[in-house]
């Protein structure tokens, strides 16, 4: 069997300037350089890539301009937090656009959510499942429906992060304040059929508990069955 190779298969460079794009972005996404690191020189990089300066230039702009580096006068190219703003706008003006786009914004969670409850049952350290367990005693605790959501927002963000997966991560980050609407929306069309938030509690606790116990497909399921829950209270918070 061949081995698997480091990076998949892509279309060669076409110019200089998309050589130095594509090596810096291998060092960047393959965490050889860290958000707040500086990357080499211009020199450094033309030396090593034989290329010029200018071209060496041309692809470090490049890479500003998708905001992957920060470029000062006088310094070396930074490395930037990979960030979700982008998606963030978009989910946002979706949202704001037609209340239904949260039904589409919970059909995403659907997709995503219960695959990274799954994979979250196998990768999750101890301190974040000690995270999880902390959120949602937030949200029992939770005196307001802000901080209810805020402590759901977290026990479900601290899901994506315990998946392992980075680019789920930055999928649900990009959904933040749209999900934040989503879930308050929801929040009032479960309380308008019930008082008591014991129901919705021990449906995140079930989760949790499959996460702790790795049973990936027991927190598939518990997950599934969670946003089966919150489309009816979306759907309740609508018609109500």
């Amino acid at each position: 069997m061949p081995a698997t190779p480091t990076h998949p298969e892509r279309t060669p460079p076409r110019t200089a300037s998309d050589a130095v794009v594509a090596h810096l972005e291998d060092l960047i996404f393959d965490r050889t350089y860290e958000a707040g690191d500086s990357l080499p020189s211009e020199a450094e990089l033309s030396a090593q890539l034989q290329v010029s300066r200018l071209t060496v230039r041309e692809g470090v702009r490049s890479l500003a301009a998708r905001g992957l580096v920060e470029v000062s006068h006088g310094r070396r190219p930074v490395v930037v937090a990979t960030n979700a703003s982008q998606l963030r706008d978009f989910f946002s003006s979706s949202v704001r656009r037609d209340a239904g786009g949260l039904l589409e914004l919970l059909e995403v969670r659907l997709a995503i959510e219960v695959h990274a409850a799954e994979l979250a049952a196998r990768n999750a350290t101890q301190p974040q499942i000690e995270s999880l367990e902390a959120a949602l005693q937030a949200m029992t605790d939770a005196a307001d429906d802000d901080s209810f959501t805020a402590a759901d927002m977290r026990f479900h963000h601290g899901i994506t992060e315990a998946s392992g997966n980075r680019m789920i991560s930055l999928l649900v980050e990009g959904m933040a304040d749209p999900l934040k609407v989503g879930r308050l929306k929801s929040l009032h069309g479960y309380l308008q059929g019930s008082p008591d938030l014991g129901d919705l509690l021990e449906e995140h606790r079930l989760i949790l508990a499959k996460i702790a116990a790795r049973d990936a497909p027991g927190a598939a399921r518990a997950m599934r069955k969670h946003l089966a829950t919150t489309r009816r209270d979306l759907l309740r918070a609508f018609s109500g």
